[in-house]
């Protein structure tokens, strides 16, 4: 289950990575056609807004990556703890054996 919990949250991180992308591309995009405009035409203010909801969704989704990858490190330290203890089972079992 800690394997599989593992692999879900990596692979929740790479979706919000890939939509993170696409909301940079969409500011590049967003500057480069506002690039020439005259700063006080009502263009530039309406990219100006849309690069200011673009910003607050990154910041968004920024706090989720973080969150995740917060998750995913106690995964992680569980996932190791429970290996020590299979092989510290293991070991103990061959040496009764043994």
């Amino acid at each position: 289950m800690l394997t599989a919990r593992k692999s879900d949250l990596e692979l929740t991180l790479q979706f919000i990575q890939q939509a993170r992308m696409q909301l940079a591309n969409m500011t590049s995009a967003l500057f480069s056609s506002g690039a020439n405009l005259d700063p006080n035409s009502a263009q530039a203010k309406w990219i100006e807004s849309q690069t200011a909801v673009i910003q607050q969704k990154d910041k968004v989704m920024e706090m989720q990556s973080q969150q995740i990858t917060n998750q995913h490190d106690a995964v992680q330290t569980e996932l190791e703890a429970v290996n020590k203890v299979i092989q510290k089972n293991v070991e103990s079992t061959f040496k009764l054996m043994g």
